[in-house]
């Protein structure tokens, strides 16, 4: 049985860190790139961060570069995202995706979503 299990959440004032985890299990974990997406009510998902199976390329949102850093640990099946500076606009249900293009099909695997509020 596929799970991602986030975990980290919460709530924090404006300029507070916050580290998000997310543990895998029921899946190769380290066959799989991973993800942080986040969502705000009545909006879309949107990407936030993504890294490579093996940890060897980052891709960043540009409104969160130089803030976060996601990272893995592939012995732990675990994801995180360190997320510093947090603003207001950061608060939002974060999301952990793990993705892996086939063949012989495409799999995508959610977690339930942790929610961050950033606010004063």
């Amino acid at each position: 049985q596929v799970q991602l299990v986030e975990s980290g959440g919460g709530f924090v004032q404006p300029g507070e860190s916050l580290r998000l985890s997310c543990a895998a299990s029921g899946f190769a974990f380290r066959m799989y790139g991973m993800r942080w997406y986040r969502q705000v009510t009545g909006e879309g998902r949107a990407l936030v961060a993504g890294i490579t199976n093996i940890g060897g390329t980052t891709n960043y949102a540009d409104s969160v570069k130089g803030r976060f850093t996601i990272s893995r640990d592939n012995a732990k099946s675990t994801v995180y995202l360190q997320m510093n500076a947090l603003k207001p606009e950061d608060t939002a249900v974060y999301y952990c995706n793990a993705f892996r293009s086939g063949p012989p099909r495409d799999y995508n695997y959610w977690g339930q979503g942790t929610q961050v509020t950033v606010s004063s």
